[in-house]
């Protein structure tokens, strides 16, 4: 009666610190308002996964067999919530200027994240199924996923924030902007591409 914590500390660092839609947000969000105006968001973004990991711990996927419609759905409704949110980033601009009396999202902003994100729900899906014993308690199980991946998460979602405030330090008003934002966009469709196919 166990989980794999080390095998799935790896499995979750290989996963949370990896490019996909989430991180991309991460790295937007840093780079369009600055590190410490987006550290709400960044809290956001990291709780929101509890949101899922919880459900899932305790049987939600079992539905999956009865209402296999409502899965087809909300997978779909995910892709199309992450592709927005690819073109948001490929039409922002880092230039201080022009985002002066924009707001950083915010907390709850970011607990939407995860949930709309198919990466996260594989990643916790073959958490379950590849790193838990069949007879360990639902509690324990689920309990050591979440811990396993908010401690993940509270290391690397800062990273990638701060990865974005300083890019745009260097590339902000840049004619190399442009192309930055539109690549991060692209790398995010991506991420979801690989998760779907």
């Amino acid at each position: 009666m166990s989980v794999a914590i080390a095998q799935f500390a790896v499995f979750a660092a290989s996963q949370v610190g990896t490019p996909g839609p989430a991180n991309m947000a991460l790295l937007a969000t840093g780079a369009r308002f600055g590190f410490v105006a987006a550290l709400p968001f960044v809290a956001g973004v990291a709780l929101g996964k509890q949101l899922i990991i919880w459900p899932i711990g305790f049987g939600l996927m079992a539905l999956a067999d009865t209402l296999p419609w409502l899965f087809e759905a909300l997978k779909w409704a995910s892709v199309a919530y992450i592709c927005w949110l690819a073109w948001k980033v490929a039409n922002l601009r880092l230039s201080p200027q022009s985002g002066a009396s924009e707001k950083p999202p915010g907390f709850f902003a970011g607990l939407w994240v995860h949930p709309l994100n198919p990466k996260a729900w594989a990643m916790i899906v073959t958490g379950f199924t590849s790193f838990v014993s069949p007879d360990t308690p639902t509690l324990q199980a689920t309990a050591t996923i979440a811990i396993c991946l908010l401690a993940t998460q509270a290391i690397f979602h800062p990273i990638w924030t701060y990865g974005g405030d300083r890019i745009a330090q260097l590339v902000a008003g840049r004619p190399a902007e442009r192309y930055l934002m539109r690549t991060l966009a692209a790398l995010t469709v991506l991420s979801v591409l690989v998760v779907l196919l």
